[in-house]
């Protein structure tokens, strides 16, 4: 258990807070840009059919092609599909819902088009579920890996975002597209590396009490949350003497039944763990999705291993550590596609009578992905984990660029606060 521990803070340190007292935002001029493509965007919004309730990080794939993106909180996607792609249906797939298969010409131009996704019941009577069995299906998805995900490695393009709240408010908001190399599934040594293509922040950091949060490890992090191809976050053969597993559930997933694997620490574990569900494909025996959860009632070892460093007379009271990832399928193939991480904390300063509560969200979306050119990336080139998001693009200008790529649709806050920025920005250099 003392190795496991180490692997763990040696992943969890990858996404550390580093805080400190000030710091200097940079900034520097925008290149120019040549980058854009001729597309057509496509506007959606996901909802439950019966219910009306918006569905978020709903998959949305531009069919006969690997173009891809999810929807966000509030159930909103834009799909972008290159002018002159022989590219003419789209379809969308959520955990328990009926897919929907939607022909572009339904689309209006501009305009959002409601899609209303149908529940899909599972007749539990025609499966037998056996509760004792649940240890032994995560076994059987370990041992399945190769079979069931890529094996040779591959070339991905991803959209990847990351802010950091003050209590309600947005104080730092960065975005990239990334490349991507995925190594194979069938070699452990084959690491995933990323490059930034491309990115842009906020125009200004605001300070915060005078202290400053900083995300380490950016895009680079978010795709080690692919916990199949790094099963040591997860999945490793040790924690099996760490969780209680349990067959929970039978529901559908891309038209498909899946088993639902929960999972927490066993009662005599102190150490802090997770608590979550796995979502195995019935018939492959792959696990197709994951979310789950740090435990954190013990504050003061949560807090070690996701505090790198921090000002003399701090605490850091961890109150939430929740992530997810999925995975899309393709001639019985599963390929990584999405994955997101949201970190809240409450800081007290000795002397002070009030606290601060600062949050901090990370996602990545593959929106496309190739066999063909596959590139180790140079070292100079590579994200690295130490890296700071923030301190590695831009401020956000130049709009041509990013209209031609897949990006996550973002929340109205999102827009709000970026607009503020940039004005308060205009301002202060105008």
């Amino acid at each position: 258990m003392k190795n496991l521990l180490i692997y763990r803070k040696a992943w969890i340190v990858a996404v550390a807070i580093l805080i400190s007292a000030s710091a200097n935002a940079f900034t520097g001029e925008e290149d120019e840009l040549n980058d854009t493509i001729n597309f057509k965007a496509y506007y959606g919004r996901v909802v439950d059919v019966s219910s009306g309730r918006t569905l978020p990080f709903a998959t949305i794939e531009a069919v006969g092609s690997n173009i891809a993106t999810v929807t966000n909180i509030d159930g909103e996607f834009i799909l972008k599909i290159a002018k002159g792609s022989d590219v003419s249906e789209m379809k969308v797939s959520y955990i328990g819902f009926k897919n929907q298969t939607i022909p572009l010409n339904e689309f209006k131009e501009n305009r959002s088009l409601a899609i209303g996704l149908e529940v899909s019941s599972v007749h539990l009577q025609e499966i037998t579920i056996r509760p004792e069995d649940a240890l032994e299906l995560i076994i059987d998805a370990l041992n399945g890996i190769k079979d069931n995900y890529s094996k040779d490695p591959m070339m991905m393009r991803g959209f990847y975002r990351e802010t950091i709240q003050r209590g309600r408010n947005y104080v730092s908001i960065s975005e990239a597209v990334v490349d991507i190399f995925k190594g194979a599934y069938s070699n452990d040594f084959q690491i995933d590396q990323v490059k930034l293509f491309k990115g842009r922040k906020s125009a200004d950091v605001q300070k915060m009490d005078t202290v400053l949060f900083k995300v380490q490890g950016g895009p680079n992090t978010a795709i080690l949350l692919d916990v199949v191809k790094n099963p040591y976050i997860l999945l490793s053969e040790e924690y099996f003497d760490i969780y209680n597993f349990q067959l929970t559930d039978v529901i559908s997933i891309d038209d498909r039944l899946h088993y639902v694997v929960s999972f927490s620490q066993k009662s005599y574990v102190d150490d802090p763990y997770y608590i979550g569900k796995l979502y195995i494909d019935m018939d492959k025996l792959a696990i197709t999705e994951a979310e789950f959860e740090l435990n954190v009632s013990n504050k003061e070892e949560a807090a070690r291993l996701f505090i790198k460093r921090k000002p003399i007379g701090m605490t850091i009271i961890p109150e939430r550590a929740v992530y997810r990832a999925k995975y899309t399928i393709e001639d019985n193939r599963w390929f990584f596609s999405y994955a997101r991480a949201e970190v809240k904390f409450k800081v007290n300063w000795k002397k002070k009578l009030f606290n601060t509560t600062y949050s901090t969200m990370s996602e990545i979306a593959i929106t496309d992905r190739t066999y063909e050119g596959i590139e180790k990336f140079a070292s100079r080139e590579r994200f690295k984990s130490r890296d700071i998001m923030n301190e590695k693009v831009y401020i956000f200008f130049d709009q041509g660029f990013w209209e031609g790529y897949n990006v996550i649709e973002p929340d109205q806050s999102i827009e709000s606060a970026i607009n503020r920025l940039n004005r308060k920005y205009l301002k202060r250099n105008g």
